[in-house]
């Protein structure tokens, strides 16, 4: 008889407070993040292009609808994006359960998710019924308010399917599979372009809709997310040793507590920061429509290249989340410091595309020549806030990916609503700025933002680290041979 000395079998040589470190150099942190994070990207795109192809064919009816679609789209965004930020909890969550050998506790997580977001779903739709009803007081022109109620009504309704799509996607992103929901997300906004063409200007015997047809497109289009990542997530072997969980795996009252306490700070971020977005253009349209137009064509143009960069974001929640629950704590510091550099060198291309073609873009959704050169002047500002903005959406992710939620939503609330929002109001209306000086106060917002979520992350990373270092090294097992 003799002693055999059994470890863990890891690839590394590296032990942290019992457990073998794989070390990452910022290359392979490279790699790994690009091949998780792109298809988030172009799903992330995918998603974003409903919107910039429901705007550019609106824009060809007038400069009324497309500022009814800058309006009701805005407001709309408060309730999806709120609804959404919720969701974005769960990927880490599964992330971590992953990273620990729960698939128990992944399929726990997925189960509860469905009845909670379902059920948000509903909640939103009830009060965006609400609040349809009392447009008015948002102080638009009558023209703008007429055109919008219905079509904000018709995309309300979409977030019922919305909200069970984002369950399956978050579950299949905090286990690393993304490329199904891309092509998902591409193929319903083929979808959604090809009923636009029909409903908005009348074909296959259809009437001209306008911009209700547009939001009757974005609906159709949504119902067929949730079902085609639905049939995926449960017939794909992929997920086979999380689905085997679902049929046994209860409601839990915990399971729910836990996604609601944590998703609802995500939430309230992203309703703080969505919100800013939405009112600054409620804020254009005091200045005029053609401003309101305008606005509605450089926040849509930018949202193309914030969404691509929020897939580098979603994408380090996921990576973040699966270090943490390995217990990897520098290698998820510098996962998520990697991704930062990432959306750098994005949003740097994004904006050097802003400036150099900043008189053609507004071509593509408008031919009116008041506000394409209003629209390029503002595509001047957008393009400058890009680079902040890939900072703080990268850092914002990461900072989910340690389960770190409730600070950084009082960062986004101080720098939007205490600083951009009131400094953009005094630039637009005291200096006589007009939309210029409300996107001011957006670049004055996101780079107070930027800052602070990336020291907070920073900060706590290194918090963790220590604590994992401080923990007493687990001696090797010995077992008889």
């Amino acid at each position: 008889m003799f002693l055999v000395i059994r470890l863990p079998q890891c690839e590394t040589s590296s032990v942290v407070a019992g457990h073998f470190m794989v070390k990452m150099n910022t290359k392979q942190h490279f790699t790994q993040n690009f091949k998780l994070a792109y298809p988030i990207m172009l799903s992330q795109f995918g998603q974003v292009m409903v919107t910039v192809v429901d705007t550019i064919m609106v824009g060809q009816v007038g400069t009324s609808s497309l500022a009814a679609a800058s309006f009701s789209g805005g407001v709309f965004a408060v309730f999806m994006i709120f609804g959404m930020g919720i969701t974005y909890v769960l990927s880490p969550l599964v992330a971590e359960a992953n990273g620990s050998g729960r698939s128990d506790k992944a399929a726990s997580y997925f189960k509860n998710s469905l009845l909670l977001y379902s059920s948000i779903g509903f909640l939103f739709f009830g009060l965006a019924f609400i609040v349809a009803q009392n447009l008015h007081v948002f102080g638009q022109s009558e023209a703008v308010t007429t055109l919008s109620k219905d079509y904000f009504l018709v995309l309300a309704a979409s977030l019922l399917p919305l909200m069970f799509f984002q369950s399956f996607r978050q579950l299949a992103e905090g286990m690393q599979s993304t490329r199904e929901a891309m092509f998902i997300t591409i193929a319903s906004n083929l979808l959604n372009i090809f009923f636009n063409w029909v409903l908005i200007f009348g074909h296959f015997g259809f009437e001209p809709m306008g911009l209700l047809g547009a939001g009757i497109a974005t609906l159709i289009s949504r119902i067929v997310m949730p079902i085609g990542m639905g049939i995926f997530v449960f017939k794909s072997p992929i997920f086979s040793k999380v689905i085997k969980h679902f049929g046994s795996v209860k409601i839990s009252k915990k399971r729910i507590g836990t996604l609601l306490k944590l998703g609802t700070p995500t939430g309230t971020q992203a309703l703080f920061e969505v919100g800013a977005f939405s009112f600054t253009s409620i804020m254009c349209g005091w200045v005029s429509d053609v401003a309101q137009a305008a606005h509605q064509i450089a926040l849509n143009f930018g949202t193309i290249f914030y969404m691509i960069a929020s897939g580098i974001g979603a994408a380090a929640s996921a990576s973040v989340g699966t270090f943490l629950g390995k217990k990897q704590i520098l290698n998820a510091k510098k996962s998520g410091m990697v991704s930062m550099m990432m959306c750098v060198a994005l949003t740097t291309f994004s904006c050097l595309v802003m400036l150099i073609f900043k008189n053609e873009i507004p071509k593509v959704y408008i031919d009116d020549p008041v506000v394409v050169s209003m629209a390029a002047q503002l595509l001047l500002l957008c393009g400058v806030f890009q680079i902040v903005d890939g900072v703080q959406v990268a850092a914002m992710g990461a900072l989910r990916g340690l389960q770190d939620v409730k600070v950084p939503a009082i960062f986004i609330f101080i720098a939007y609503w205490i600083l951009g929002i009131p400094s953009g109001y005094v630039l637009a209306f005291k200096f006589g700025w007009g939309s210029s000086g409300v996107w001011m106060g957006l670049v004055i917002g996101l780079t107070v933002v930027a800052v602070l979520s990336v020291i907070r992350f920073i900060k706590i990373s290194d918090k963790k680290l220590r604590m994992t270092e401080s923990m007493p090294i687990s001696e090797p097992k010995l077992v008889e041979a």
